[in-house]
């Protein structure tokens, strides 16, 4: 008898994505060479939004979503894989032209995966997911850029209670730079301190109306909220600071002005996760193995069963989640 398993598909319904649980076997999956038994995913906002049908990610259909996998390969037919290997895939399309990780096996890509780092268990790496590895990339950009110094001046951390923020305000703040998290949810205030928050702020103050230069006050900044947070956030950005700039929760606009850019000399970093090559991926990999505190790991996560995905969807759409959720698959 042919072994089904469950997986979270999106399929269109008069012309709108509806998400719905549906029996599939192995000769449903796409021909990919490697073949993986999905232990553990995660839940990011763009999941919620595949999910709800908030936003059109799917853009082919049936979908299975889920844009983390972390799981064990059991069949290869890739030299570079073999069964037995623990592995890691974020992005790569998966959820939107590809299929994801709701499922109990799916096929994938060689060239999506990455040996699971030593430091983390299964669990733990989709803890970190996709979020938590695009704060890695943000933090990695500002580095890079040469501007933020530890002890020095204060880092901004946008949507901070969100996945994004969470894991930057860690990471940040294990690596001594002095951080600052932006939520308007007072509840999280003693979790965001927690994870090493300096100082917070209600974002409100990030969303009024926007003058082109204002008081500087930060050296860099995670941004994840996008529209008029972040027009805000480069106006307020010191002389030579840069902002890493990787979502867009309060909206895709950008109401500034060129002149915190070219009268402070401010840099605007875009940081994509989905298609990031590779040795930006094994970078971020590398400095979450080397910084990020698994107790404060443990503390910004939820463990849910996949049966619970439809509502946690809602939640995080609505604001309503707060830090990682992972999802058990197997």
């Amino acid at each position: 008898m042919t072994e089904t398993f469950t997986a979270l598909m999106i399929e269109d319904v008069d012309g709108k994505p509806r998400a719905g649980f549906r029996d599939i076997t192995k000769a449903d999956l796409p021909d990919n060479d490697v073949l993986v038994e999905v232990a553990y995913s995660s839940l990011n906002y763009k999941d919620g939004l595949a999910i709800t049908g908030k936003g059109r990610i799917a853009r082919r259909m049936p979908m299975v979503a889920g844009i983390d996998i972390a799981g064990t390969v059991v069949e290869s037919r890739s030299p570079a894989w073999k069964p037995g290997d623990k592995v890691v895939a974020n992005g790569w399309g998966m959820s939107e032209t590809e299929w994801g990780a709701y499922t109990r096996f799916q096929r994938l890509k060689p060239e999506w995966l990455i040996r699971l780092p030593d430091a983390f268990t299964l669990e733990q790496a989709m803890a970190i997911g996709t979020a938590g590895y695009t704060a890695a990339l943000c933090v990695d950009a500002l580095e890079s850029w040469g501007v933020v110094q530890p002890g020095k001046g204060e880092v901004l951390v946008t949507g901070a209670a969100g996945g994004v923020g969470s894991t930057a305000v860690s990471l940040l703040s294990s690596k001594g730079y002095n951080v600052v998290a932006s939520t308007g949810r007072a509840e999280t205030h003693d979790y965001l301190r927690g994870l090493g928050a300096s100082a917070i702020i209600d974002r409100n103050e990030l969303m009024g109306e926007v003058r082109p230069l204002q008081k500087e006050r930060w050296s860099g900044a995670v941004d994840s909220v996008g529209s008029t947070t972040l027009a805000n956030v480069l106006a307020q950005t010191v002389y030579g600071g840069a902002v890493a700039a990787c979502g867009l929760a309060g909206g895709p606009d950008l109401p500034g002005t060129v002149m915190p850019h070219i009268l402070r000399s401010v840099t605007l970093i875009g940081v994509d996760s989905v298609y990031a090559p590779m040795a930006k991926r094994e970078k971020a990999w590398k400095t979450l193995a080397g910084h990020l505190d698994k107790k404060k790991l443990a503390a910004m996560t939820e463990v849910h069963k996949m049966s619970e995905l439809p509502e946690l969807a809602s939640r995080i759409v609505k604001g309503e989640v707060r830090g990682r959720v992972v999802i058990g698959i197997a």
